[in-house]
């Protein structure tokens, strides 16, 4: 139904033309909508109303959804509040949502109210739909199963929406950015071991520095995605507390005082991955600072991924007139008119993520500024742009590891350049001291020499004392 994409098509997708209807009711009145359709007139008003992008909210938004929803009507049949066969009917519904079987059923564009309560109703009609068609009953017979009075029970858009933001981003989280980020660090912690006794020269400011070892490097490169393993718990963290509960304002007005705990309990059994009603629900519900918080420690996880991604690249250059320190796996022709010209694709991709995700956690920082009283009102932006984000951020973590660390092979470009490089005379500093190296240096730059021969030539050194003080692998390693 949104397979294409842009206004246009949207509309088209959306609004009935010579298809078949039926009519459906809300407080404003009756409304049109496809006759195959779950969700009901609210859904069809909010088309109606947000033909801007064509792009639903986030899939794992409407999962988040189902299952809110999914726990609320157990919940509330175990408070009393649902008949056991309205609960049944509505939790089998709800659960479908969650599990993605009517995911084309959301259909209200991501820029919508601010509130998030277009997203919010387009759950409780389609799933009041099915649960009344699972009851015996037509589509859009409210006073079988109503989607205020029965699927919402004890809700508001105004804390539903903000706890299916954090749970779609942890969903997101622990299904494809850890996964993606800790099978990187594994690959380049293999490539640490692979390349230990490589040594190449170390560079600052993009100049010679002293030798160290390939496996060095990547030791650190690892060292940064298993320290972003860690941000990314501590952002697992900010987002394990949601607003449900707080229903309109943060007071809860309307729902029982068990309700949010017991939802949330059930929802975390269910997904494994744990979430809290907060014990501030104004601040819950006024304010996106968890998700702030969120997306700028995963913002260090991005940085990390294109500095990675940048070096592998720049260390592939060439290969014959670059540094072409390593082969990267080639995946496929890299011009169409330079025939054997491979390029570092992979890597690209993966700065490219990166660098949108620095812009969705700008879009999210301004997102956070949008809380105006008792609600933040850049609800589906925040979501839009946190739980994408998350996804690509993991998706291009894992295909950096799977297509373009796993088969990176060193070569014998590194170990011939360190002899000839400069820096290699810091080994002299303690024998000859530091301004006689600094000349010896210069005058091997001039000569276009090795520090080895110039040294030779310079100083009373002996060739056992030239091999002990210039060898490069002692140098990677001096307290051994």
């Amino acid at each position: 139904m949104l397979a294409g994409s842009g206004p246009g098509v949207f509309r088209e997708a959306a609004v009935m033309s010579s298809k078949p209807t039926r009519v459906e009711r809300d407080t404003m009145g009756e409304m049109e909508v496809p006759s195959d359709a779950y969700y009901g007139a609210s859904t069809q008003r909010a088309v109606l109303n947000f033909p801007i992008s064509g792009r639903p909210i986030p899939r794992r938004m409407v999962l988040a959804l189902g299952w809110i929803k999914w726990a609320a009507a157990g919940v509330n049949r175990d408070l009393g509040l649902l008949e056991p066969k309205l609960a049944a009917a509505i939790e089998q519904a709800a659960l479908e949502v969650a599990t993605g079987r009517h995911d084309r059923e959301f259909v209200v564009d991501v820029f919508q109210t601010g509130s998030g309560t277009s997203s919010n109703m387009n759950a409780n009609e389609v799933i009041a739909n099915r649960a009344a068609e699972i009851l015996g009953a037509e589509r859009g017979a409210r006073g079988q199963v109503h989607p205020n009075d029965h699927v919402n029970l004890g809700q508001s858009s105004n804390d539903v929406i903000p706890t299916a933001v954090h749970l779609a981003a942890l969903l997101a989280i622990h299904e494809v950015l850890e996964p993606g980020v800790r099978q990187l660090a594994l690959e380049l912690s293999r490539k640490s071991d692979e390349f230990w006794d490589v040594v190449k020269t170390g560079r600052t400011h993009l100049q010679d520095a002293t030798p160290v070892r390939l496996g060095q490097v990547f030791r650190g490169y690892a060292g940064q995605m298993e320290r972003a393993l860690r941000r990314i718990a501590q952002a697992r963290e900010e987002l394990a507390e949601v607003a449900l509960g707080g229903t309109a304002v943060g007071t809860g007005v309307n729902t029982h005082p068990e309700f949010a705990r017991r939802v949330l309990e059930r929802v975390s059994a269910r997904i494994g991955s744990e979430i809290r009603e907060t014990d501030n629900h104004f601040q819950a519900q006024a304010t996106l600072d968890g998700v702030v918080a969120a997306s700028g420690l995963l913002r260090s996880v991005a940085i990390g991924l294109l500095k990675i991604a940048n070096d592998v690249r720049l260390l592939a250059s060439g290969p014959r007139t670059g540094l072409g320190e390593l082969a990267l796996p080639e995946v496929q022709p890299g011009s169409s008119i330079m025939p054997g010209k491979v390029n570092p694709v992979i890597a690209e991709s993966a700065i490219q993520v990166a660098a949108q995700f620095l812009a969705h956690d700008q879009a999210i920082v301004q997102a956070g500024e949008w809380g105006f009283f008792e609600l933040n009102t850049m609800l589906p932006l925040a979501a839009h742009n946190l739980v994408t984000g998350i996804e690509t951020l993991g998706a291009a973590a894992g295909n950096l590891a799977e297509r373009c660390i796993r088969g990176c092979s060193a070569t014998a470009r590194g170990p011939e350049l360190v002899e000839r490089g400069l820096a290699i005379v810091t080994g002299l500093v303690p024998l000859v001291g530091y301004d006689r190296a600094a000349a010896i240096a210069k005058e091997a730059a001039k000569q276009g020499r090795t520090v080895r021969e110039v040294a030779a030539a310079m100083t009373d050194l002996t060739p056992e004392q030239l091999d002990a003080a210039l060898d490069p692998l002692k140098m990677t390693e001096p307290g051994s």
